[in-house]
């Protein structure tokens, strides 16, 4: 009978050879040993492949010959490997040896934890939080939780929030076979989100871990305000919505969604002359059926109540200014 570790890393890489270095580095530190790391190459031209192999060769390689997106080269590490529990991770992180430690003790607090978030530093600005788990207003606006505030080293009481960022997450097994993976249709941005929604509304929560600290270079492969990543944050978050508002809640809320998005796009077009905004949620438009074909089935906690009350529209971008 093979013997698999009880976790398992999975890094997609994405033309990062310059970024691989220091978090593998930090990954052979850490104070919990029981896990292996799998690299899903998404077709890298820079020599990331042949750096792997040199450098890091204990390290599971997956390469694919195309750049498939984060959500399936994260899907494809996780069916890779039986661990009970996986944790994902930017290929622009570096870790404390602490990290993986602090996770697996709080997925143990309780069974019915699914997923973990950890402490996300700047790596520029190691005092400053970049991310402390998700935060999703009833608007369906995601965000980064206490994203900007000084860092408390002190901090080591874990709190319940909506879900991890999966730049630095752990998912617990169980849930994963109960309520899917990464949704590969996303590519990149808000899987994360998405994946995160369908695990509370089937009951399962998820703990920050102020201890699980890792240092984030942010937005080093998927630059921010670049039509890449506009382009999908905003066909994402139409998708988002179609896939996951509670049924009951729709059209009292979705109405206002509506008109926060229009003003998001509004402020990207006058603010930045971004076009790429807008193109996104013309695309999230086209393949709104095919998502609301994904919704789950009606749950007990098929409502908003994990959702944060909606804010006044000119204080949303306060939420985003320490990026």
């Amino acid at each position: 009978m093979t013997n698999h570790p009880l976790l398992t890393i999975v890094i997609p890489n994405w033309n990062g050879q310059h970024l691989l270095g220091r978090c593998l580095t930090a990954l052979h530190a850490q104070t919990w040993r029981d896990f292996e790391v799998i690299v899903v190459d998404n077709g890298s031209t820079d020599g990331s492949v042949a750096y792997l192999r040199k450098h890091f060769p204990e390290v599971r390689l997956i390469a694919n010959a195309e750049n498939r997106g984060f959500a399936a080269a994260t899907n494809q590490g996780i069916r890779a490997t039986q661990s009970q529990h996986v944790a994902t991770l930017n290929n622009d992180t570096e870790a404390d040896p602490g990290w993986l430690a602090a996770l697996v003790a709080g997925m143990k607090r309780a069974p019915d934890v699914g997923m973990c978030a950890s402490t996300m530093l700047f790596a520029d600005r190691p005092g400053v939080i970049n991310s402390a788990g998700i935060a999703i207003d009833r608007a369906g606006i995601a965000w980064d939780r206490r994203g900007g505030e000084p860092d408390d080293p002190a901090a080591i009481t874990p709190e319940e929030v909506f879900g991890p960022c999966a730049g630095a997450a752990l998912y617990r097994r169980e849930m994963l076979d109960a309520v899917g993976l990464f949704d590969e249709d996303f590519f990149a941005y808000m899987e994360d989100v998405d994946l995160a929604w369908r695990a509370r509304a089937a009951g399962w929560r998820c703990l920050y871990i102020p201890q699980a600290r890792v240092l984030h270079h942010h937005s080093a492969t998927g630059k921010e305000g670049s039509p890449f990543k506009s382009f999908h944050l905003g066909r994402n978050k139409v998708w988002l919505l179609a896939k996951n508002y509670p049924a009951r809640e729709l059209w009292h809320h979705v109405p206002l969604a509506v008109l926060y998005d229009v003003a998001a796009v509004f402020y990207a077009l006058l603010a930045r002359r971004d076009l790429h905004a807008l193109r996104g949620r013309l695309a999230g438009l086209r393949g709104i059926r095919r998502m609301w074909r994904k919704r789950s089935a009606p749950c007990p906690r098929g409502d908003v109540a994990w959702l944060e009350p909606i804010t006044w529209p000119w204080r949303v971008p306060e939420r985003y200014r320490h990026i």
